[in-house]
Order: C-alpha cells, then sequence, then structure tokens
C-alpha cells in the first residue's frame, strides 16, 4: 500500500517511483527503500547510466534477493521469501525458485506440458511406490511450479489415510475430499493460496474409515470431470502404492500417473510392480521420478 508520504514528490525532485520500470516503486512499496535511499539510487544512476537495480545494489542498499523478488513480481513470476506466509520450509518452488532442485521440476513440468496436458488432459496422480518416497513433497512443489506458469492448478489431497497437504500449505483443519465424497460438502472447501493466485489446495477432510470404498464410488469419477471443467492442472497426491489400492483407483479416474521413487530407497521390483496394476486399471504411467533427499 502505498503512504502518504511516497504520493508527493516535491518539485525539483524525480519521483523514484517511476524509476526503470517501476523497479523502483516495486522497491519502496516492498519497504526495501525509504524515499532517501531512491534519490540516492537515481543520483547515482545518473551519473553512470547504469539500471536503478544495479545501482542500488552497488550502493548497498538492496540485496541480490530483493532484486529478484522485483524482478519476479514485474513478470508475474511469484515466490516468496523464507519464513514468509507460514508454508513449509521444504516447498523449495515456493521459497528457491533458482535452485537446482527447482530446476529440474521446471524440466518435468514441460515435459509433462508435451507428453500430457497439451493432449487435452487435466488431471494427474502423483504415486509413491513406498512409504517416505517423497511422493507428496514432490506434487505439492509441482502444483506450485505449474501455478507459476500461469496454469490454474489445483493440488488435491487424496491421501485420505495420511494426508499431508494441509499442513504443508498451511491451511487450517477444515472439510475436504472425504466430504465432498460423502455428500457432507461443496466445492467451497477448496482453498486458495493466497501467496500463488493460480494454485488452490482441495485437502483431504474428514478422515474416513473407508477411504478405499469413498475413492472408487462413481461420484469421483463426477468429481474428477468437474474439477477438470474447472482447472488447468489437477494434481493428486494419493497414499502410497504399497499402503493399499487407493492409489489405483485415484490413478485409473485421472487416466494417468506418475510414480515417485526415493534413490536408495526404492526396489526397482517395486516400481515395476507399481506400474503394472496401473497400466491394468487403464492408467497411462508417464514416466518416474527419483527423489534424493
Amino acid at each position: 500500500m502505498n503512504s502518504p508520504l511516497l504520493n508527493t514528490v516535491p518539485a525539483g525532485q524525480a519521483d523514484p517511483r517511476k524509476a526503470d520500470s517501476s523497479m523502483g516503486a516495486l522497491l519502496l512499496d516492498a519497504g526495501k527503500l525509504s524515499p532517501e535511499d531512491a534519490e540516492r539510487v537515481l543520483r547515482m544512476q545518473k551519473e553512470t547510466g547504469i539500471r536503478f537495480g544495479e545501482a542500488a545494489l552497488r550502493l548497498g542498499l538492496v540485496s541480490e534477493d530483493d532484486i529478484r523478488q522485483v524482478l519476479a513480481r514485474q513478470f508475474s513470476y511469484p515466490y516468496l521469501q523464507r519464513g514468509e506466509a507460514g508454508l513449509s520450509p521444504k516447498l523449495v518452488a515456493a521459497y528457491e525458485p533458482f535452485s537446482p532442485q527447482v530446476e529440474s521440476l521446471r524440466a518435468i513440468r514441460s515435459q509433462l506440458m508435451l507428453r500430457w496436458f497439451a493432449h487435452g488432459r487435466r488431471a494427474l496422480a502423483i504415486v509413491g511406490v513406498e512409504q517416505d518416497d517423497g511422493a507428496a513433497l514432490f506434487a505439492a512443489n509441482l502444483a506450485v511450479v505449474f501455478s507459476q506458469l500461469g496454469e490454474q492448478t489445483l493440488l488435491v489431497d487424496a491421501n485420505l489415510r495420511a494426508p499431508r497437504q494441509q499442513e504443508a500449505f498451511a491451511l487450517k483443519p477444515r472439510q475436504g475430499l472425504s466430504d465432498l465424497l460423502a455428500g457432507r460438502a461443496e466445492l467451497d472447501v477448496i482453498a486458495r493460496v493466497p501467496a500463488f493466485v493460480d494454485l488452490s489446495v482441495l485437502p483431504a477432510g474428514t478422515l474416513p474409515p473407508n477411504p478405499q470404498e469413498l475413492l472408487a464410488r462413481e461420484g469421483f469419477r463426477s468429481l474428477n470431470t468437474l474439477l477438470e471443467s474447472r482447472y488447468d492442472v489437477v494434481l493428486y497426491d494419493v497414499p502410497p502404492f504399497q499402503a493399499g489400492v487407493d492409489a489405483v483407483a485415484v490413478a485409473g479416474r485421472a487416466g494417468g500417473a506418475l510414480l515417485v521413487a526415493r534413490k536408495d530407497h526404492t526396489r526397482i521390483a517395486h516400481i515395476g510392480r507399481a506400474a503394472e496394476q496401473l497400466v491394468d486399471a487403464g492408467c497411462e504411467v508417464l514416466g518416474s521420478v527419483v527423489m534424493a533427499f
């Protein structure tokens, strides 16, 4: 929010908010620069001919991360400072978008866009093979990078046994997928993630005594069709394959699955068995991702 001070520029002084395609304005609005600091930057910029951001860096008034944050806003590429918004620190796509891990996520996103979503598909199940393979974490980060691309993205926590997405995205306890499938809730249980305008999360909701039966109902097929009509990308986080047949039920409805394995943890034979059963259920297995942590 602009303060009254920033809305008044004395005669004869340059307005730093108009500097360098709004770089100065954004730094001011974010509280990274004071009006006096901005004047110093403008003087150096005039003397040296360099860009506003570079001048601010040379003067030691802002950090490189401050500049990256502003550039991200200018190009509609949202990400957060560490600790901001209360999201899990493991969401590297939200906090460290220029790290090697997130570059790998973007590469996977590109492959999925070309091989799956570009062909009219909207839903995809993220299936871990064994416990602690990191599938829930991968699904959460993948949802963030899809939303950063400007795709209207919905992450569905379909792990009705041990859900994790509510905690990852700092959502308050609420109804969710299980309540929708049981006819006890409406679509307003879907939560938008304020920090990422194109990202929403459908939490697991009340833990039911019959998760397998809920996911196998015809109502889940209808719900998936409805969600696909409203979002560009629908990602399902499901229980690990070895925890039961929930993953098969969800992936069969979504039509496609991406397997997640963990380096030095997941057995190759188990990956092959999971892929075979998913294919038998009418699901296309797009490939696998190996997590190292």
